[in-house]
């Protein structure tokens, strides 16, 4: 029996930014007056309260592999990811292993997603099987399992815009590196998800463009769950007549009212997923009802 701990949509920011001139012609300045004037930032005001307490648990209680699925940062700025990873202690020595994907937040304009700065700062958390020199998808056999790492963002030019692509190219290299691997259960680990909490799909400028080429590449290499962020309330969907894979969503970790992350608890092909939810009272997580998963 093995435990990965699942956590994402934490949001940090910071002061100061470190403004550039071209960026007050991006959808950086919309952002940042959502998040300065019309309350996101104060949605987020006790998230290195939650991130803290969820950093000692997992001190105390180390597990196998600690899963990010993305939004690391408000605006995508440099500043916000450095301060992520010294909150997270990636780069502390003796670091937890585990494996990280961007949010939309963290490739915000196409400038900040062509400069791989999400890649450099959570290289710890990148390491694992590939097919050639591109980053994603990469996979990291955890136990008896494979989880499958796929970058599903893009830098977008409109402030509404939250949209999501996994290009062609990416998508080639996912179906010959599921037909690589060995024939364990796998994972699919991405910031966007199926469906949102109630089964529908999500909003047109709040999706990933092209989920049915995702799904078609997932079900033909054996993908049995999908685990992911963007949505900030945590939820799962197993219902085959709602979602073609069970996914999972660990909802926002920081976000007040809502954070959540999720342990799960795997034994050959039986997960068993655990929610745990902060309580601001007494700065601790306490557990919601379990729910057991076959992964077949």
């Amino acid at each position: 029996m093995f435990r990965l701990v699942h956590f994402s949509d934490i949001h940090l920011t910071t002061r100061p930014l470190g403004w550039r001139a071209g960026d007050f012609l991006t959808k950086r300045l919309p952002g940042w007056i959502n998040l300065r004037w019309l309350g996101r930032e104060h949605r987020f005001c006790h998230g290195e309260d939650a991130l803290g307490c969820l950093k000692a648990e997992i001190k105390a209680n180390p597990p196998d592999r600690i899963i990010f699925s993305g939004d690391a940062t408000g605006l995508g700025f440099e500043s916000e990811l450095i301060r992520a990873i010294r909150l997270l202690g990636i780069n502390e020595p003796n670091g937890l292993p585990g494996l990280a994907v961007p949010g939309n937040h963290d490739y915000y304009t196409s400038v900040v997603a062509a400069s791989g700065i999400f890649e450099k700062h959570f290289a710890p958390w990148q390491a694992g099987e590939r097919l050639d020199d591109a980053t994603y998808p990469f996979a990291q056999r955890v136990g008896t399992i494979w989880l499958v790492a796929v970058n599903s963002c893009t830098g977008n030019r409109w402030f509404w815009d939250a949209t999501g692509q996994v290009d062609a190219p990416q998508l080639e290299r996912l179906r010959q590196l599921l037909r690589k691997l060995s024939p364990d259960p796998r994972l699919l680990v991405t910031h966007y998800p199926i469906a949102r909490p109630n089964g529908e799909p999500e909003r047109p400028d709040h999706c990933l463009r092209n989920l049915n080429d995702l799904i078609n590449v997932a079900r033909e290499g054996g993908v049995c769950l999908w685990l992911h962020g963007h949505q900030h309330v945590a939820y799962a969907l197993q219902d085959p007549a709602v979602v073609p894979i069970p996914t999972i969503c660990a909802g926002s970790l920081t976000q007040t009212g809502k954070w959540s992350y999720f342990e799960y608890m795997i034994d050959e092909n039986r997960l068993r997923a655990q929610e745990r939810i902060y309580s601001p009272d007494s700065k601790c997580f306490r557990n919601q009802e379990p729910f057991e998963l076959r992964l077949s």
